[in-house]
């Protein structure tokens, strides 16, 4: 199932600059009832798609894999989705397949097309994007130049963020999405370093933020202990984040054994490799946080994460 255009909503940033382009038909806006509280309740999730490869056959290729991830993906009806290793088919298949959906994100070799995508869905009836607050930085020294690396990992990793506006309390949030390198542990480091920097830089800085990954990190690497606010050796000093975020998934299932997620096509859950985490800011409150496992066919090489958040008004 392939688009040669991708006609999609992309909103592509190099250097915090965001253009985008609108391709869903025009239609009147459903109305969205107005929440008098000011809460907002966000169903976010974590989903690796694992790359389109010809090495994967059968059950195990995207082309037999998408419906199932749709239809896991409709179930689950999450608010925003984080999808990292999107190839550019991959990312229009099932933004062809999810009409309520919009999308964000670019290639991580070029800034186009090129590579893998860590992009974001979002609903697009709910939430209003601020196409001047987003884009994509490259987690290497030089962070606006496409397709960069510089902290040893051989292939370029990126961190996509996107601040969208929900519609019932008029109240803004961030979500950030990343992918962080799966062999090289000063590349991880550098980038927690690097991505708490841009969320500490945000222009709203009152407004909470969601950030979703893969991080090839379990929660005891450095990088994963800065991110939520530990103090932690990293780059060869010890260091913390006095903004640290929480982790969804340890706040409620914190002694929890089998928390695998990156199963290597086994569908297994048994062990500790967690490697896909939703964050959030402090003071969010978690109503769920879970693993989505046990579909049929699998429908990728990780299992993708869920976490239920309602973000209370700022006093």
């Amino acid at each position: 199932m392939k688009f040669l255009v991708l006609w999609i909503f992309i909103l592509a940033g190099l250097g915090g600059l965001c253009a985008c382009r609108r391709s869903r038909a025009s239609s009147p806006p459903k109305a969205v009832p107005v929440r008098a509280d000011g809460v907002v309740e966000l169903n976010l999730m974590s989903f690796n798609v694992r790359y389109e490869s010809p090495e994967d056959r059968d059950s195990r290729s995207w082309r037999e894999r998408i419906a199932g991830a749709v239809r896991m993906i409709r179930r689950q009806r999450p608010d925003c989705i984080g999808v990292q290793e999107a190839r550019h088919g991959q990312a229009a298949d099932l933004w062809a397949s999810l009409p309520d959906y919009e999308f964000f994100g670019i290639g991580r070799d070029d800034g186009k097309q090129g590579g893998e995508y860590s992009g974001i869905f979002y609903q697009r009836e709910r939430f209003r994007p601020d196409a001047t607050d987003c884009g994509t930085f490259w987690l290497s020294d030089t962070p606006e130049q496409a397709g960069s690396r510089s902290w040893g990992n051989e292939i370029p990793r990126v961190a996509a963020w996107l601040r969208l506006v929900d519609l019932a309390t008029g109240r803004g949030f961030y979500v950030f999405n990343t992918h962080w390198d799966h062999k090289n542990q000063q590349s991880r480091e550098r980038a927690a370093i690097l991505i708490g920097r841009r969320i500490d830089g945000r222009k709203h800085a009152d407004e909470p933020v969601a950030l979703i990954g893969d991080f090839n990190s379990v929660e005891s690497n450095p990088g994963m202990i800065y991110l939520t606010g530990r103090r932690a050796m990293l780059a060869g000093s010890e260091q913390i984040w006095p903004n640290g975020l929480l982790d969804t998934y340890q706040a409620l299932h914190a002694g929890e054994k089998n928390r695998r997620t990156l199963h290597f096509w086994s569908d297994r859950r048994e062990g500790l490799i967690k490697v896909d985490h939703i964050l959030v800011s402090h003071g969010a409150e978690i109503g769920a946080a879970e693993i989505v496992s046990g579909e049929r066919p699998m429908v990728s090489d990780h299992f993708p994460v869920t976490a239920r958040v309602k973000f209370p008004p700022i006093r």
